[in-house]
């Protein structure tokens, strides 16, 4: 009976032990806290990159209807060019 207690208290220190140490080597308190504050962080930090992505939305908006009408501005069939409209008629 007293062998058995002192097994049972042995293994609980054992449990006790393997308890800490994994607390102490991957701290998952330590890494919720930061995984927290990078959180707020990027909540604080969405207008900036929404700005951010409006203005390369509206630079390649402008770059692609800069290249439409320069291909439009080459194509024999644009409808809109005068001078071969008015040559047709």
């Amino acid at each position: 009976m007293q062998e058995e207690i002192q097994d049972r208290i042995q293994r609980m220190i054992n449990f006790m032990n393997f308890a800490r140490h994994f607390l102490v080597n991957r701290n998952p308190f330590k890494k919720f806290c930061n995984d927290c504050l990078a959180t707020i962080k990027s909540v604080f930090s969405i207008t900036q990159k929404r700005k951010m992505v409006r203005y390369r939305l509206s630079v390649e908006l402008y770059n692609i209807k800069k290249w439409e009408d320069i291909i439009a501005s080459n194509n024999e069939h644009y409808f809109l060019k005068g001078n071969k409209l008015n040559e047709m008629r």
